[in-house]
């Protein structure tokens, strides 16, 4: 097939590769409709695909990977800079020169028999100046077809690369599925990203995690802007007017539920909507107007099957009606659709589980979906997509919002002091494991900005970063910074906020105060509501006033602890540690003493 670009560094860049990799073929990926169904026959053709019920799952498709092969790796995930402190003290390093000879040395003769895609592709709406471009190479036919629902992918890509050198260089490599030589290796300071013996999404679409973040977060700090691991909602009220608000989360804290939260009854009657610009990442940029705004790099969603369904995440389930692909679920083969925990009741008793085996879900003793099974599914299929999702200039935020699971120390929201102390909130953000975790329960896990597995660069250097583009900022136009915790328990053990859609409740009073609406009571941790301000209409049943009071309450004996906890932190991130967030930490200190 003909090369779609006459580029002379995507050219050399890809002969370079296929010397390595030495393909039989190779198809350049255009975009187009014809194309792609070409490749889901093919994938069907060799079981690398199930077709699903077209009529109930138009365009659905099936895929199983290797069992050994079913999540991110997170310690084979390298990031290859020139020195080890570049990559700091939180991230795998490995020395670039050495990273490249032992990725080169598994890949040679990798495509062998196999044929070689060439994936142009945008994260962003092409043409934006939020946008970058990649170039993935891949012996994958899933991995083509699910970044023809991650990204934007074709012609009109490489139209808008022009004869630039400003795109990431991602290679991928099937390999044997090998776990003793699996490896995902960023080279932030070359623009490039090596993954091989991996055929597991988080590991193998390039454009996700690996450069959307890893890599994107190092070009942000070097062109002053930012990739954050974070949602992008849009609140709007009853006037038409809407609010947009960034929100970091570490998983299993509700990221997902948030970005596709549904209003409550009351609340939608009386015309409020929650619109979803994006559930996993922002890209943010200083406007024109001197205020942040944020696109969401990716096109579709990439979301954990196990727990979706009607009443945990409508939106997210109505996504994937239609041109979705299932990995890791149950098949039923009943009505050739799929199936997975926590959907609904009726598991199939005529079904295949995730490694292919016969499975009854009536009997069988284990589970059918892989715990981390997912779909991959537009983003134009979301019933609360946001009108803007597709605008180039993104959207104005005015509000971070940061969240973990504390059990008792975190109140339900408060607002930090200024734009430090919401760094500062941002960067001691934790959360406490639950025994389906660990085993352990408890145990504090510190997640800068939920950032820790996916900051491409020095920890110290980003949240410095976070610090110097609040000197950039108009403090009138600066977002507001807040932190919420849905999971104060009571002393039974038991949940004391409603969560799910009446987080809006929350969302609200957040708004009001970037508005300067309401007042808040200041604490030793920042400003926290007065319970009158949040709203309890019609789930009075559920909370009571004097339970709302209960988990806006501060323990200062509490917040000592914690304090002591934030130091350990900040002493394993080394030396570079901002100075302004070393004060914020010593003014905690004093105002709980």
């Amino acid at each position: 097939m003909a090369e779609l670009t006459n580029n002379e560094t995507v050219l050399t860049w890809l002969d370079d590769m296929y010397e390595i990799v030495q393909p039989d073929n190779v198809v350049w990926i255009d975009g187009s409709q014809e194309q792609i169904e070409r490749l889901r026959e093919e994938a069907c053709s060799t079981k690398e695909m199930y077709r699903l019920n077209q009529e109930l799952l138009p365009n659905g498709y099936l895929h199983r990977t290797a069992v050994n092969d079913v999540a991110r790796v997170e310690h084979r995930t390298f990031i290859c800079a020139k020195t080890e402190d570049k990559a700091g003290p939180t991230n795998n390093w490995m020395a670039p020169d050495e990273a490249y000879k032992m990725l080169y040395d598994i890949a040679d003769g990798a495509y062998k028999g196999r044929t070689a895609y060439v994936i142009p592709y945008s994260m962003g709406p092409i043409g934006s100046p939020f946008s970058k471009i990649g170039i993935e190479l891949t012996d994958s036919i899933y991995v083509v077809l699910n970044m023809c629902i991650m990204t934007r992918v074709g012609t009109a890509v490489l139209d808008a690369l022009g004869d630039s050198d400003d795109w990431v260089r991602c290679l991928h490599c099937k390999c044997d599925i090998d776990e003793e030589k699996r490896y995902i290796c960023h080279f932030p300071e070359d623009n490039a990203i090596i993954s091989v013996n991996s055929g597991y999404g988080g590991n193998v679409l390039l454009g996700k995690k690996c450069f959307a973040l890893r890599i994107a977060s190092y070009q942000g700090w070097k062109e002053s802007w930012q990739a954050e691991h974070m949602l992008i909602l849009g609140v709007e009220n009853p006037k038409g007017e809407v609010r947009y608000i960034c929100g970091a989360f570490p998983s299993a804290c509700g990221k997902t539920n948030l970005a596709m939260l549904i209003p409550p009854e009351g609340y939608r009657n009386k015309g409020y909507k929650v619109w979803c610009v994006g559930d996993d990442i922002a890209w943010i940029r200083k406007g024109k107007d001197g205020r942040l705004y944020a696109i969401n790099p990716e096109n579709g969603f990439f979301g954990v099957a196990p727990g979706t369904n009607v009443k945990s995440n409508y939106n997210a389930l109505a996504s994937t009606k239609e041109g979705t692909i299932f990995t890791n679920v149950v098949h039923n083969l009943d009505d050739n659709t799929v199936w997975w925990e926590g959907l609904d009741k009726n598991p199939p008793v005529n079904g295949v589980d995730w490694k292919g085996n016969p499975w009854n879900g009536k009997t069988a003793e284990t589970v059918g979906a892989n715990p981390n099974s997912r779909f991959t599914s537009p983003a134009v299929n979301c019933p609360s997509i946001s009108p803007e999702f597709e605008n180039p200039e993104g959207v104005p935020i005015s509000a971070f919002i940061f969240g973990g699971r504390r059990a008792k120390i975190a109140p339900l929201v408060y607002q930090s002091r200024d734009w430090n102390h919401g760094v500062f909130v941002g960067a001691v953000m934790a959360s406490e494991t639950t025994a389906a975790a660990t085993g352990a329960v408890g145990v504090v896990r510190r997640d800068p900005m939920a950032m820790l597995p996916f900051c491409g660069y020095n920890m110290s250097d980003y949240l410095q970063h976070w610090v110097n583009v609040g000197k950039e900022l108009d403090p009138e136009k600066a977002p507001k910074i807040f932190n919420v915790n849905w999971f104060r328990r009571d002393d039974k053990g038991n949940f004391q906020w409603p969560g799910f859609g009446d987080n809006l409740r929350v969302l609200l009073w957040i708004i009001d105060r970037c508005e300067h609406k309401v007042d808040a009571e200041e604490t030793a941790i920042g400003y926290v509501p007065y319970a009158k301000d949040i709203n309890i209409e019609g789930i009075e049943d559920e909370i009571s006033i004097e339970t709302l009071e209960d988990i806006l309450d501060v323990d200062k004996a509490l917040w000592k602890e914690e304090a002591d906890g934030i130091e350990e932190f900040f002493t394993h991130l080394g030396d570079r540690m901002p100075t302004e967030l070393l004060d914020e930490l010593n003014t905690l200190k004093e105002n709980v003493e």
